[in-house]
């Protein structure tokens, strides 16, 4: 594939801009990558997964030293022990690097919380926190283009699960 600015050098990056609701992709060649500032290329670096991870996790808010002084009280891993290898060490870990991993997930995946799938065995009471989330969402859209009547159907809907959940605790 050709580099799409000359036309002339075989293409080798892959460039990506998204811009509000426009993507632009770009196949440049090292040259022309070159000329769009964000990307510098140097033959002797290396690029490695731990120095992206770094990249990743170390936005800027919180300086390295804070980073070595944010321990987890529990299994004794750092800020920089995570950003290092990019993993956590056990489930306390999310609320002791709650304010780094926030907006670093929501970056990754577009969300902080999950919304997908639900485990069988530990089913029941997460499916109905699920459901009552979405319930209220489209309950909360109903009273928005005034369709009251749907609206009050599904209120009476929510405060029966509501019920059911509690009656489950």
């Amino acid at each position: 594939m050709l580099c799409d600015d000359c036309k002339k050098n075989q293409a080798c990056v892959h460039l990506t801009q998204i811009t509000n609701t426009q993507k632009i992709d770009k196949h440049l060649c090292e040259e022309c990558a070159k000329k769009y500032g964000e990307l510098i290329f140097n033959v002797d670096q290396k690029f490695s997964v731990d120095d992206f991870l770094a990249g990743m996790f170390n936005n800027g808010s919180i300086d390295n030293s804070q980073m070595k002084v944010m321990t987890c009280p529990n299994c004794g891993m750092t800020y920089r022990d995570f950003s290092r290898t990019g993993k956590i060490g056990c489930n306390i870990c999310y609320t002791t690097f709650a304010k780094k991993l926030e907006p670093l997930l929501r970056r990754i995946h577009g969300a902080s919380s999950h919304i997908g799938k639900v485990p069988k065995r530990s089913g029941g009471q997460i499916e109905l926190k699920q459901r009552i989330k979405q319930m209220r969402s489209a309950l909360a859209n109903h009273v928005t283009n005034e369709e009251y009547e749907q609206a009050a159907k599904l209120r009476d809907e929510i405060k029966e699960i509501e019920k059911e959940f509690h009656e489950g605790e």
